[in-house]
């Protein structure tokens, strides 16, 4: 398979997941900005969750350009990768229509875990199919890193949502800014090759 089509494929896919999101937000039946405040807590869901999703997306981007030959098993990494990211559409509107509940955020923090669990996985099977320089080779162990990181503050998520939800919501901005910028060292070491 040509890594463009499984690169389309899971473009296409999370541009579903976002859309089907900003749908599930439910509109105010009156046009006063009191009526406004009923939905926030479903727009601040969905803002997190858009923003973990282009995360997602950023950094599965870098990560498919080290790929030079796809197998079967990237290709069902990547599903498995997608399969988790396709719940978080009912995970923000569980959430955001629960007023961020303890349930709700400790299953979201799940959901999450999840999903860094996948990506993991993902980059463990490119970097079985795939030869690489020992540079790149050192990339990704370094960015596998914030991944075990990520895992552990999710994890944390899970029981400090029963505590006070607000903590966990403060260990997925924490986890937001670790990724939010795509690792730049992996176009370097392409570079190099």
């Amino acid at each position: 398979m040509n890594k463009n089509r499984l690169e389309a494929f899971s473009d296409g896919v999370i541009a579903i997941i976002i859309t089907i999101m900003v749908l599930e937000i439910k509109m105010p039946h009156e046009g006063t900005f009191e009526a406004l405040k009923q939905v926030a807590p479903a727009f601040f869901s969905y803002l997190l969750s858009f923003i973990f999703i282009g995360i997602y997306w950023a950094n599965h981007h870098h990560l498919l350009h080290v790929v030079k030959r796809v197998s079967s098993g990237i290709i069902w990494a990547n599903m498995n990768l997608l399969f988790w990211l396709s719940l978080i559409p009912f995970a923000t509107s569980w959430m955001g229509e629960s007023n961020f509940s303890s349930t709700t955020v400790a299953c979201y923090a799940i959901l999450l875990n999840l999903c860094g669990i996948a990506f993991t996985i993902l980059q463990k099977v490119i970097i079985q199919c795939n030869p690489l320089s020992e540079t790149m080779k050192l990339v990704l162990k370094r960015q596998n890193l914030k991944g075990i990181l990520s895992v552990v503050s999710y994890t944390l998520a899970i029981p400090m949502a029963y505590v006070q939800p607000v903590i966990s919501g403060a260990l997925f901005v924490l986890v937001s800014f670790m990724w939010i910028i795509p690792d730049k060292n992996i176009e370097k070491a392409l570079g190099e090759n």
